[in-house]
């Protein structure tokens, strides 16, 4: 009789701990959690973390409340313009709505198919509606230079120009996106080109044309390089020679003023013993006319007369 009872108790305890479990569940920080009946909910959507309680037999489904990434794959699509170009897109995305997720898609699984799904459609939508140069450039500037520097570069005369500019079909492409992703409770928190990658035959075309427009745009910042230079040379002559000019002015009339005060030195000196002036004049010539060869003068030439004196 009392291991019968024994054995009842145990039982009951067994079944008792089974519905506990059964009952009680965990909420983590990182999920939001919809508790559902045959399919139905019957609560609203739980993300406050910690321990919770249900019945037995309502099921729990566990959605990651987190931003999630996508990355979709690689596919070739044509611009408006017939060039074929491959284009590779990401994006980030939550679950904005669990129970409208869990009606729509179910699990997260499904989700990241849709939406491969749908931004493959989306890109190629509007990739198709443009140029390849509005899929490649965001503005009608090859060169970013400063305003003041700008001059003719910035109206670019030559060059294909942009009707709108990746940015922008970015963004619609995000916004259009978006309103498709709602329906499902995915909320699409931004979208990105990562990567572009053309054809070979568009690639060598492609490559071809940016090389040629560079030299275009290196062949005018050159040109004008040429004329600031020849600007600054030019200047640079002048002032050279002004300098030179009035260093040329200065030099004479400091060389003028130096002759003068020489001249009134030598006719002071002069006039204060003109015998020995002319005595010393005399005997430096001696030597220069010695040196020249042979000399033939009279007797009676003043020339000799201090070596008569010395005899």
């Amino acid at each position: 009789m009392k291991q019968g009872i024994a054995g009842l108790l145990i039982v009951l305890l067994s079944l008792s701990g089974l519905t506990l479990i059964n009952c009680a569940y965990t909420v983590d920080e990182t999920e939001q959690v919809v508790i559902t009946q045959f399919g139905e909910p019957v609560t609203q959507p739980i993300s406050t973390p910690g321990l919770h309680w249900k019945a037995p037999w309502w099921k729990v489904h566990k959605f990651d409340k987190r931003i999630l990434n996508w990355d979709g794959y690689p596919s070739e699509v044509p611009t408006r313009d017939k060039k074929f170009i491959w284009v590779d897109v990401t994006g980030r995305w939550r679950i904005d709505d669990p129970l409208q997720f869990l009606q729509t898609m179910h699990n997260e699984l499904n989700a990241q198919t849709r939406l491969d799904d749908i931004m493959d459609g989306v890109t190629r939508n509007y990739i198709t509606r443009y140029n390849l140069v509005d899929i490649v450039r965001t503005s009608n500037r090859i060169l970013e230079v400063k305003p003041e520097d700008a001059g003719d570069i910035a109206a670019e005369t030559d060059y294909d120009k942009i009707e709108i500019g990746r940015d922008a079909i970015t963004r619609e492409i995000l916004e259009t996106a978006k309103k498709i992703l709602s329906e499902y409770g995915i909320k699409l928190i931004d979208l990105r080109i990562k990567r572009i990658n053309y054809i070979e035959n568009v690639r060598i075309k492609v490559f071809e044309r940016m090389i040629s427009e560079r030299k275009r745009a290196a062949e005018q910042l050159r040109s004008e390089g040429q004329g600031v230079r020849a600007e600054v040379e030019g200047q640079k002559d002048k002032e050279l020679k002004r300098i030179q000019s009035e260093a040329y002015r200065e030099v004479q009339k400091i060389r003028g003023q130096a002759d003068a005060e020489s001249t009134q030195t030598y006719g002071q000196a002069y006039s204060q013993d003109p015998e020995f002036f002319a005595y010393m004049s005399t005997l430096e010539k001696y030597p220069a006319a010695i040196r020249n060869g042979r000399l033939v003068l009279t007797t009676e030439s003043d020339f000799l007369k201090y070596l008569k004196k010395a005899e």
